[in-house]
Formats: structure tokens, C-alpha cells, sequence
């Protein structure tokens, strides 16, 4: 709300009222959009009640004419987003005070371009007279007001019966015109038969968890009538436009509104049955990847509301767990890599099971088995023959690169013109596979991360043939350290190699090396065959953190107070538990109980917990919560450990002590002394925990200085931001040590302690190897640089791993202060 006096109220309140009692549209506009923003939309409370009051004794004429110029106003470019709120909250008013059966054509037709620009309407009585008036004058509803009438019998708390019987009258259009997807099928089904027509509706009747019989009958039926070819074809192009914009966004009437971030409720019940109506057809690669691509858009995260939609991502997976092909197994496997929401998640694992059972094997080897080769001949390549044109896809790192050699062996820059016109289908499947390849390969590095807890180990042949020799998991497991029988081993010259370079060619049982229990010098020295032979890991494994028992720990016995009292974003820490495997419930301003942060351990018997808290009370709300109630910011405490069945541990949503759950005369369970902890089981926890809060910790950001709000946090931000370093950062500063020398600007860099120590020529600077926070010289003064994450950055050269973003950040940091009088960016400059 702006901050005004009571005067300069006052007198635009006297000039809006008189301009209402003279019916001025023209001066009135700008007056109402004027005090909307003062009173941050609250006509129906005393600050806005005398504009309401003054309105409602104008004639009808003027106010339609007045409802359709601020209508005009809420989609004009330039009118602020508060202001458009407000003029919102007014029109339903004014829409209110104008029933349907009172006024003219004109006035109808008004209100009812206005209901068609917004989510749903709870006076459905208004909407049916509006619709009867239009129909009885002889005029089509627009399909846009339709879809407010089925948006608002969907949401509403006690269906209209009345309501009900309108819309089964109304059978068009068959979707929910506004977005992408919906209109190109809306814009195809009027040049298609009657038969499409009854596909979408069966489609828009898909409200089970799962395709019933009759529902499955009557879809393949269709089908049938249709050509499988045919629809496949149609129901792809349309699938390929979910999650774009809407093409015509909803009026919102208050700040968090979320209605045009998330699928429209009537559309998202028809994508579940296009998604079901997929796994009738014949098993293709494009269906398999749609609906891979069909679940991820559904579970897309919208900041202050969750999941764009689970339940069609549910019904995506639905079907992909209905189709019995590779394909469809691999985009299972992928999904269960990636998706963090559990409803989802839990029936991507129940998929998997179930084909694991049926073919005898566990879940790990299916998993493994489920790698597509995407056309690769070999590790990490293939060519590709297009008349005379090559193209070769190649796996670099995390990339699939694709380059072309024209018919006399030149390369080219770009598609060749003859292989876009004599091959558009092969270079629209090469092009795909590009992608899937990236994708597959984030999830597949991700699942060998997990192998260390997972105590995954393989027979030496089934190792070679799904990891070492894989064309695609090879290019990430040559780049890992493994043990054969024991002997540590890597993948360098063309073989599996010891440190020694004795090639390995047989074995009984391989598993992945781990840092845990190695002797330092045998550490030491598989950091320096990677570097000599230019590996970089697909994730630490010679560079991982070993996390081993303090004294501290020892003196507590059952629980590490290492990373307690931190300050977290719980949104991106809630996100990023989710991905590590951890089971974690958000924290809001309600009065019920939450676990802490879980990691279940099956394959030690362990359950592992980081006590959390929500950070904020009722003073603070304003600052410390979300519109939807859900708390900003955690404060951490205790890790500790417990036996996998142990009754679950539970605190106040708001803070308060932990206390055991007993249930059903369960008894309590103490918790696992830190000694009895497995060193890999503690060290793979506590490094979660440490990645937790060093991506998460409001003291790695930069623009935090002040100390958030009210500066109740500038305490611990210094402290963060230039303290002690966790373990995740001494690791940091040891490869820091290593790699400087390398650099160009190695003669202005040295390590200092906590610090990267950078010599520019306008100051020399201090880059905290924790937070990556800024100080330069004298007196230490902090410099603001907010990383971009601009891919087109200069790079530091050879890495030994992938994933350490802090890292990076640091170093971009050191080459851009190392030459600080080349420094353009104005903000950077003014604190120069």
C-alpha cells in the first residue's frame, strides 16, 4: 500500500466522487487507478467503500461504459501490476452492482467479456443468466466465458445442480481456449471430423487415477476409427506446446495469484486422457519421450504454490508404466532420477518394481538395463549418413555435440540445405536424441552418485557391459575410479588401468571407489593421475569430502551439532533434499507437527535426520513467510541417527523440541551412537548436510549484507560470510592451491587463509573460499558481485570435477578482479 496523508486522500477521494456523480469516464480512469494504488484495492473496506457507494447510484449505461474502459486499462502495457489488481477488485464490483437481468445487450455483452478474462466466478447464478440472455438474443458464448463456467462448477466448494444441467448443454468447445496446446487442437478440430470431436471429449472425462476398462475400451475404439498413425501424429503436435504461456493471461485481483502459472483445470483433466489415449498406440520413441517431457512440465515448481499440476504428470506416468518397449522403460528410469514430488515418485518407483519383478531382476538392474544407446556405435559416438553428408554426435562431458562434414569431408557450421529437404524426419529424430542424450546423462550421473550408499556392486562382465563399455553410461563411468576385487582402478589410454598403469582385463566383484578409509597418499595420488591425464569427473569422487568424527561428536555422543544454527532458504532447500534422496516436509505457519529432514538408509539399517526449524512468528510475518503461509527461512540443529524402524521423531511447524511419535503401543527408540555409524554412512550424510547449507544459507549471498530483514541477520551473514570453512570449502581450497599456479592470472592470485587473495590495479581483493563474498582494500570494504551465470563467461581451464558451482563462481570472480580496470558493469564499478 503506498504511503500517503491523510489530506492528499481526502482530496482525491472529494474528486473521484464528484467525477462518479457526473458520469466522466474520461478524468475518472485515471483518478480510480490513482487511488487503487493507495488503498491497495480495498473498496470494500472504509478506504474504499465511498468510491463503491458513489457508483452504485450511477446509471447502468455508465457503468458499462466505465466497466469496459477499465478493462481496457487492466491489459494496457503500462499500467502497473498493483494497479491492475486494484482495477480488478473494482470491476467485480461494479459487476456486482450490475446483475445480468437488468441491463441492455450492450451491458451484458460488457460483463461478459469481463468474466471471460478471469479464473472462476462464485456467483454461478450471474454466469447462467449472462449465458441464457446471450443464447436467447441468438449469439454463441464466447469459449472463453464457457471455460470460466466449467472452471467455476470445477473449484466450487457445493456444485450448482443448476449450473450442472447449463453445462451439459454445452458441449463446445471441446477445450478451454487460452492456451497454446488447447488452441492449436481448437484450430485443428475445425477443419477434422466428427470422430475428433469425441476423441476430446473422451479424453476430457479422464477424472480415475487410472484408465478404467470401459473408458479404455471406448478410447481404443476411437482410436480405431481414427488410425493409430493418425492420432499419435495429431495428439504429439499438441502435446509439444504444453507449458508454454497462455496465450491470453487472467485478470488476477490480488498479489500470488498463481492461475496463469498452472494448467487450466478443465484442459489438465483432457491432458490426462491424451496421456492415457498415448499408451493405446504402438510403443514409438516420440510417445515415450512426450510423456517423459509431459511429467516434468506437470511438476514444474511455482514459486508460492508447488507443482504446475501432479496429476497429469501422474497420468503421464501412468502410461508410461502401460507401454512395454524400451523407450518407455528408459523415461521411467530417467523420471525416477529426477522427479522429487512424492505422490509422483512413488508411482515411478511402483513402475519400475513392477517390471524389475516380471523380468527377475532388482531394481538396480533394471535401472541399468533401461539405458537407451540413442544410436551411439560407441562410447560416446556416432555417425550418422545423410546422402553424402556425415554427422558425427559426440558426448563431451555433459554435452552431446553434433557436428556435420560435408560430401567432399569439410566441415560445416550448419545443417547442410540437402539433408534439411531430402531428410526432414531422420534429422528431426538425430536432433532429439541430441537432447535426450544430455538429459539421460544428468539422470545417469545422478544415479551413480547414489551407488555409494546404495552398496551397489556388479560382477566384473555385467560392470563392463552396462557402465565401462555402456556407449552411454561409458562416458560417464571411464571417468570414474572403481575397485576390481579391491584394486582401485581407472579408465585412462584406452584401458582400465592401476595406478601403475597395469591394465585390469577380468574380475569377480567391482564397486566404486570411495575416499573413505583411503590412505591419504593413495588419495593424493589419484588426484594427480586425473590431472595428468585431463579427466574430469562427472562428480567428486578423488576430490570428495571425508567427513570423520570430531571431538565435539564424540563428547555428544548420539548427535553432530557441526551444522547447526544456519539460516536456510527453505524453498531451495526443500528442493535440493529432494534431489540428494532426502524426505523432507515444508514448513508453514499452521498449527501441526512436521519430521525432520529424512534420509532412510535401507541397505544399513539407518535412518538419518537433520533437525530443522521455521524461522519467524506472528510479528514477523509480513517479512518471514510467503502469501501462502509457508515460512521463508529454517534454522538448523542436530544431525543424528536412528534404526530405519524407529517411531519417527516430530516438532511444532512453528519450532519447539523434537519428540518421538509413539503410536499404537509402539516402543520408543534411542537414538544410534555416532561411534556405531559406518565412516562411509556418516561422511556421505554430513556431506548432504554440508551441501545443504552451502548452497541454501542466506550467507553466501551477496546482496544479504545488510542483514535481511530489519538486519536480524547481519550477524550471522558476517560470520557465514567470512568465517570458519566447512569441509566442502578446505576441499575447495586444497584443489584452489593446485589449480592457481595454472592460471593466467596466476601472478596475482596466492591463497590466504580463508581467502583467495587477488592483486587487480585498482585495489587487491579478498574472496572468501566458502561464501565466494568479496572484500577489498583498505579497511576490508565488502564488494556486491552478484553472479550471472552467463554460459558465454571466461572459464578457469581444466577442472577435476563437475558440479561445484561455488567454485566457479569463485574463480569468475578472481578473473574479472584480476583485470578489475576492464570492469564496465556501472554497479561493480560504484564500489571500486
Amino acid at each position: 500500500m503506498m504511503i500517503i496523508s491523510p489530506a492528499e486522500y481526502a482530496r482525491l477521494m472529494r474528486e473521484v466522487v464528484a467525477l462518479i456523480a457526473a458520469e466522466d469516464i474520461e478524468p475518472l480512469v485515471p483518478g480510480l487507478v490513482a487511488l487503487g494504488e493507495m488503498i491497495d484495492g480495498t473498496w470494500g473496506l472504509p478506504e474504499g467503500r465511498q468510491t463503491v457507494e458513489a457508483l452504485r447510484t450511477t446509471s447502468v449505461p455508465f457503468r458499462t461504459a466505465l466497466l469496459r474502459t477499465l478493462l481496457d486499462r487492466c491489459h494496457a502495457p503500462d499500467t502497473p501490476p498493483a494497479a491492475r489488481r486494484s482495477l480488478v477488485v473494482l470491476l467485480h464490483n461494479i459487476a456486482r452492482m450490475t446483475p445480468a437481468t437488468s441491463g441492455s445487450p450492450e451491458t451484458r455483452a460488457a460483463l461478459v467479456d469481463l468474466y471471460s478474462r478471469q479464473d472462476t466466478e462464485h456467483d454461478t447464478r450471474q454466469l447462467i443468466h449472462l449465458a441464457e440472455g446471450e443464447l436467447a438474443d441468438g449469439r454463441d458464448l464466447p469459449g472463453e466465458f464457457v471455460a470460466v463456467l466449467r472452471r467455476s462448477q470445477m473449484v466450487a466448494w457445493r456444485r450448482s445442480s443448476e449450473l450442472d444441467a447449463f453445462l451439459r448443454r454445452i458441449t463446445a468447445p471441446a477445450l478451454n481456449p487460452g492456451e497454446a496446446w488447447a488452441d492449436r487442437a481448437l484450430a485443428d478440430l475445425a477443419g477434422l471430423g466428427p470422430d475428433w470431436q469425441r476423441l476430446l471429449a473422451h479424453a476430457a472425462t479422464a477424472t480415475a487415477p487410472r484408465p478404467p476398462a470401459t473408458w479404455e475400451r471406448t478410447g481404443r475404439a476411437l482410436i480405431d476409427a481414427l488410425g493409430a498413425d493418425a492420432v499419435g501424429e495429431r495428439l504429439l503436435s499438441w502435446l509439444s506446446l504444453v507449458g508454454r504461456p497462455r496465450t491470453r493471461p487472467l485478470l488476477v485481483a490480488y498479489e500470488g495469484s498463481h492461475v496463469n502459472d498452472t494448467f487450466d483445470a478443465f484442459n489438465a483433466t483432457a491432458l490426462r486422457g491424451l496421456a492415457w489415449l498415448l499408451s493405446f498406440l504402438p510403443a514409438h520413441p516420440d510417445t515415450a519421450r512426450a510423456l517423459g517431457a509431459l511429467a516434468e512440465t506437470a511438476l514444474r515448481k511455482v514459486p508460492g504454490h508447488g507443482p504446475v499440476n501432479p496429476k497429469v504428470a501422474n497420468a503421464a506416468v501412468t502410461a508410461l508404466a502401460r507401454i512395454d518397449a524400451e523407450p518407455a522403460l528408459a523415461e521411467l528410469a530417467r523420471l525416477a532420477t529426477r522427479v522429487t514430488y512424492k505422490g509422483t515418485l512413488k508411482l515411478l518407483d511402483k513402475a519400475l518394481e513392477d517390471r524389475a519383478r516380471a523380468l527377475g531382476l532388482s531394481r538396480g538392474e533394471i535401472e541399468e538395463l533401461a539405458v537407451p544407446v540413442y544410436g551411439l556405435t560407441e562410447v560416446g559416438r556416432a555417425e550418422h549418413r545423410f546422402g553424402g553428408t556425415t554427422a558425427r554426435l559426440e558426448v563431451r562431458g555433459t554435452k552431446a555435440v553434433l557436428t556435420w562434414t560435408n560430401p567432399a569431408g569439410k566441415p560445416v557450421r550448419a545443417v547442410p540445405a540437402a539433408v534439411r529437404r531430402d531428410h526432414p524426419d531422420e534429422l528431426k529424430e538425430l536432433k532429439a536424441a541430441v537432447k535426450d542424450v544430455e538429459k539421460m546423462l544428468v539422470a545417469q550421473s545422478e544415479r551413480l552418485d547414489r551407488q555409494f550408499l546404495a552398496r551397489r556392486t556388479w560382477p566384473y562382465t555385467a560392470w563392463r557391459e552396462r557402465c565401462l563399455d555402456h556407449p552411454l553410461v561409458g562416458t560417464l563411468a571411464r571417468r570414474l575410479l572403481w575397485t576390481v576385487d579391491g584394486t582401485p582402478a581407472g579408465y585412462a589410454d584406452g584401458a582400465l588401468r592401476t595406478l601403475t598403469g597395469t591394465p585390469v582385463t577380468d574380475g569377480g566383484e567391482v564397486e566404486l571407489w570411495h575416499p573413505v578409509g583411503r590412505d591419504p597418499a593413495e588419495i593424493a595420488a589419484w588426484r594427480d593421475w586425473l590431472e595428468e591425464h585431463g579427466i574430469t569427473q562427472p562428480f567428486k569422487q578423488a576430490h570428495r569430502e571425508v567427513y570423520v568424527l570430531t571431538d565435539a561428536e564424540r563428547a555428544t555422543g548420539t548427535y553432530s551439532n557441526r551444522f547447526a544454527a544456519h539460516i536456510l532458504r527453505q524453498h531451495q532447500f526443500h528442493a535440493l533434499t529432494a534431489v540428494r534422496g532426502w524426505r523432507n516436509k515444508l514448513r508453514l505457519y499452521v498449527d501441526d507437527e512436521a519430521p525432520p529432514a529424512t534420509r532412510e538408509l535401507p541397505e544399513w539399517g539407518l535412518r538419518a535426520e537433520f533437525w530443522i526449524e521455521g524461522e519467524g512468528t506472528a510479528e514477523t510475518y509480513d517479512t518471514d513467510f510467503t502469501d501462502s503461509g509457508s515460512h521463508l527461512r529454517l534454522r538448523t540443529d542436530q544431525v543424528r541417527f536412528y534404526p530405519i524402524d524407529a517411531p519417527e521423531n516430530s516438532a511444532h511447524m512453528c519450532g519447539g523440541p523434537y519428540r518421538m511419535r509413539l503410536r499404537d503401543g509402539t516402543a520408543p527408540a534411542g537414538p544410534v551412537p555416532l561411534t556405531d555409524i559406518p565412516p562411509l554412512v556418516l561422511s556421505e550424510v554430513l556431506r548432504d548436510v554440508d551441501l545443504f547449507v552451502g548452497v541454501t544459507s542466506v550467507g553466501n549471498d551477496p546482496a544479504w549484507q545488510d542483514g535481511g530483514p530489519a538486519g536480524r541477520f547481519r550477524e550471522y551473514w558476517t560470520s557465514y560470510g567470512f568465517g570458519e570453512l566447512s569441509q566442502s570449502a578446505e576441499t575447495r581450497r586444497a584443489l584452489l592451491e593446485r589449480l592457481i599456479p595454472r592460471l593466467a592470472t596466476a601472478g596475482r592470485c596466492t591463497i590466504d587463509g580463508r581467502f583467495l587473495q587477488v592483486r587487480g590495479d585498482r585495489h587487491t581483493y579478498r574472496i572468501h573460499l566458502g561464501s565466494g563474498n568479496v572484500l577489498r582494500t583498505p579497511n576490508d570494504q565488502y564488494v556486491c558481485i552478484v553472479p550471472k551465470g552467463d554460459p558465454a563467461a571466461p572459464r578457469a581451464g581444466y577442472l577435476p570435477f563437475e558440479g561445484d558451482r561455488m567454485l566457479t563462481v569463485i574463480l569468475s570472480k578472481a578473473l574479472l578482479l584480476a583485470n578489475d580496470t576492464q570492469i564496465t558493469d556501472p554497479t561493480i564499478l560504484s564500489q571500486l
